[in-house]
């Protein structure tokens, strides 16, 4: 294990030296059974919003930006009569 790595019991139980380590400008990575799922970062408060940021990780190519995605807040189409089938299908109507 590198020194910058921590199992999640390990950085459970060691969360406040952690937190030390990362107030001096270091990164810790969490594992979950040897595979890194997290990683404790010093706070930036660069005044940059979610929106800049993605749009900024885009030009860095650390996101791909898909323009088929849809805005996250428009409704769906529903099948019209979909609720209908899947009771019929059940045999409940």
């Amino acid at each position: 294990m590198k020194s910058n790595e921590y199992s999640t019991y390990d950085a459970k139980a060691k969360f406040s030296e952690l937190l030390r380590k990362v107030k001096k400008n270091k990164r810790i990575v969490i594992t979950s059974r040897g595979i890194p799922v997290a990683e404790l970062v010093p706070f930036s408060s660069d005044g940059e919003n979610t929106l800049e940021r993605l749009s900024r990780l885009e030009q860095q190519g650390v996101l791909d930006g898909d323009p088929r995605i849809r805005d996250p807040f428009e409704p769906l189409d529903k099948a019209a009569g979909a609720l209908k089938r899947f009771l019929n299908s059940r045999g409940d109507v």
